[in-house]
């Protein structure tokens, strides 16, 4: 089964109809979105609880970890320990997660997250704090696929029961991985499209990184070749969740649209499409 999300349910005008029913018009065409709200912070239970009521029974949620779960901030100024941290973050998300709307928690590591024994260590800490919930890993550095460590990390992630997230990005010097085509975890398996836009990603002589870094529409022969990785990577596991992230431009949206005709797929349990009348 191959499925397809993009990066926030907000910023895609090919399929918004009314802006106060974003997340209703989104759910209306693709089956998962991943959450970037919670990597900036733990949102309210409030918020968990409207995302819950608004979208179908069927629709799942791929929330990106908090910050400073992933070192990309330091813990100690918010909460007593990391452990608290972790348990302050699951717990909150615990109504999603026992409706299964949870696809899977990403937990995205910064450039400097290198293959280290400690780095490791904390991997192990992550899994035991997040106990059973699915977690998928994406490095950054790309010290874990080094000719040397690349089937130690594979093998690491498996053992752990951590899910890959093979990525498509620029081959940047210092803050790029390569893109390796493996799945360590027999029921999901994500591959997260940033697009292919060298100078936005590297960073310099960029005046907005966020604006820049993922502007890049991939063309339907890139799209071909992406959809053949997807379809690689089903043989693995049970389902590839193809996530586009390429939306500085707003591409994401047509993107994987086109992709999913290339693959000539449906969604089942989608919310129903509202018409425009305005």
């Amino acid at each position: 089964m191959i499925t397809i999300g993009l990066t926030g349910w907000n910023d895609h005008p090919l399929i918004e109809v009314n802006r106060k029913t974003k997340l209703e018009d989104y759910a209306s065409h693709f089956p998962f979105v991943e959450m970037d709200t919670s990597f900036y912070a733990i949102p309210p239970e409030k918020n968990i609880l409207s995302w819950h009521q608004r979208v179908p029974e069927s629709f799942q949620f791929i929330p990106k970890a908090y910050q400073a779960m992933t070192q990309h901030k330091n813990w100690f100024d918010d909460f007593p320990s990391e452990e608290a941290m972790f348990s302050a973050f699951l717990n909150r998300f615990t109504p999603l997660l026992e409706e299964n709307h949870v696809k899977a928690f990403l937990f995205q590591f910064p450039p400097y997250f290198g293959c280290t024994t400690v780095n490791k260590e904390y991997l192990k800490k992550i899994r035991n704090w997040m106990k059973d919930a699915p977690i998928a890993i994406e490095f950054r550095n790309s010290s874990w696929y080094s000719e040397k460590n690349k089937e130690a990390t594979l093998t690491f992630l498996t053992q752990h029961h951590f899910i890959h997230t093979v990525v498509d990005q620029p081959q940047t010097p210092n803050n790029s991985v390569p893109l390796v085509v493996k799945s360590t975890h027999p029921e999901l398996t994500l591959l997260r499209l940033h697009g292919r836009n060298f100078e936005g990603w590297q960073g310099s002589n960029v005046r907005n990184w966020r604006e820049e870094r993922t502007l890049y529409e991939y063309s339907t022969k890139e799209l071909q070749q992406l959809a053949d990785i997807a379809l690689t990577l089903e043989k693995e596991s049970r389902e590839v969740a193809v996530i586009f992230n390429n939306n500085s431009g707003g591409h994401a949206a047509k993107n994987a649209k086109e992709l999913q005709s290339i693959l000539g797929i449906d969604f089942s349990g989608l919310a129903p499409q509202q018409l425009n009348l305005f």
